[in-house]
């Protein structure tokens, strides 16, 4: 996650998220240090930022802006569509009320510890 001013466009945001991911790991041996693909809605169809992409090693699946919906990127855009409803259940993130952006940051962080804590206790893992 990463917290932007409130008219800040998410498509300058792509490669600085992309920076910071972290390896990922699971198998032996040295951890991929991307992965493999992208999804991403319309908003973010530009060549510019697929070459950029690209050049990272990551292959980007994005929705064409002017094309008819059923890309098929909802099978995988789902998830963060669904985040996104979870975050909301916190009233105080709906609207961003704090001028300190730290203390935004806390309480969207606290909510994220949150949402994973039930998601663990639902599938019975704690």
């Amino acid at each position: 996650m990463s917290l932007t001013g409130g008219n800040r466009n998410d498509v300058t945001q792509l490669m600085p998220l992309i920076k910071t991911i972290p390896p990922v790991r699971g198998r032996r041996g040295r951890p991929r240090q991307r992965p493999d693909a992208i999804y991403a809605d319309r908003g973010y169809d530009h060549d510019k930022y697929r070459r950029l992409v690209r050049q990272v090693g990551i292959t980007p699946f994005i929705a064409r802006r002017g094309e008819e919906h059923g890309s098929g990127l909802g099978v995988h855009r789902w998830v963060v569509e669904q985040t996104f409803a979870l975050l909301h259940w916190f009233r105080r993130l709906r609207i961003r009320w704090e001028i300190r952006d730290d203390i935004h940051e806390a309480f969207l962080r606290l909510a994220c510890a949150i949402i994973c804590f039930r998601r663990m206790v639902n599938l019975q893992l704690c």
